[in-house]
């Protein structure tokens, strides 16, 4: 029987102990992963700042954020399967909610931050728009710097032909997710507890469709079951981190309150409007996608105004 042979572009097809010896380098590159994410959450814990409340109190915030996103994957575990329509729906619940958190718990309180600090009208708004500017600019930055891909819109930043596709899923997710965990600290690193919980509480519910949307979509190029739902939940692991940070830093710095909160609105609303809606409306639900965003505002709102 002739042997079969190859063309030139295509390699030979692994053998079995290739396989497994790949298997095995796969399994100890994440064991080590985890090992070090393991070592840094001990040092972060036992940091001097974390023994402020308000710090605690972020990091709680930020990982019930991050619980909700794991919960929001479990339909892909057993799984359910949803249309595009609903997706683009959830997609604009969640950019909905965000917009609502930006006004209500970001905005309106970096303005009064600002006075409380002896600004004046013009003055806040000023220090409150800079603010915007520069979050907006800083996540705008790390977008074009940091190699990741879209689920849509494909692949974006340098070297992006070179690298893991679900490197670049997770990266673009993480770059996603850190604002909302900013927003959390920032919001518990101030005066207004009430407020800061109301905030985490609306991130944490549009974060329930988010984590569905992110592994149907891994799941929609090419992923195993586990491995799409395994990055939802890892996906969500950003937000406490980013909580802890900009809680500490307000913590240690009042005076930059209302810049911190500011910033927060400024990357939330960034990627509001270059991630969010865009991929919302690409497959033509224009419609659903605007009626959840409707929903997910009047309900964030509420919340606000009502734990507010």
């Amino acid at each position: 029987m002739p042997t079969p042979t190859l063309s030139p572009g295509h390699p030979a097809p692994a053998t079995r102990p290739e396989r497994l010896a790949t298997r095995l380098r796969r399994w100890i590159g994440w064991a080590v992963v985890l090992g070090g994410l393991a070592a840094a959450l001990d040092a972060l814990l036992q940091a001097p700042f974390m023994a402020d409340p308000r710090v605690q109190g972020a990091l709680m915030g930020g990982g019930v954020a991050a619980l909700a996103t794991a919960l929001g994957t479990l339909p892909v575990l057993l799984s359910q399967q949803f249309s595009q329509r609903a997706n683009d729906s959830m997609l604009g619940f969640g950019a909905g909610v965000m917009l609502a958190a930006c006004s209500f718990s970001l905005i309106i309180p970096a303005l009064a931050a600002a006075k409380a600090q002896g600004a004046g009208p013009w003055q806040a708004g000023g220090v409150v728009g800079t603010g915007l500017l520069l979050g907006a600019a800083g996540l705008m930055l790390l977008d074009r710097l940091v190699p990741h891909e879209h689920f849509i819109k494909g692949l974006e930043g340098p070297k992006r032909e070179t690298t893991r596709r679900a490197w670049l899923f997770v990266t673009a997710i993480a770059l996603h997710n850190l604002p909302e965990g900013l927003a959390i600290g920032v919001g518990f690193g101030g005066a207004d507890r009430i407020g800061a919980q109301a905030l985490a509480t609306g991130i944490a519910i549009q974060d329930v469709p988010e984590g569905m949307v992110i592994a149907l979509a891994l799941r929609g190029v090419g992923y195993s079951k586990l491995v799409a739902v395994g990055l939802g939940i890892a996906s969500g692991l950003v937000e406490p981190v980013g909580a802890v940070f900009g809680a500490a830093l307000v913590s240690l710095a009042t005076g930059l309150l209302p810049w911190g909160l500011a910033a927060a609105a400024g990357a939330m609303l960034f990627v509001i409007s270059h991630e969010i809606i865009p991929e919302s409306h690409r497959q033509g639900h224009e419609r659903a996608a605007t009626t959840g965003l409707m929903l997910g505002f009047v309900l964030m709102m509420l919340l606000d105004t009502a734990l507010g």
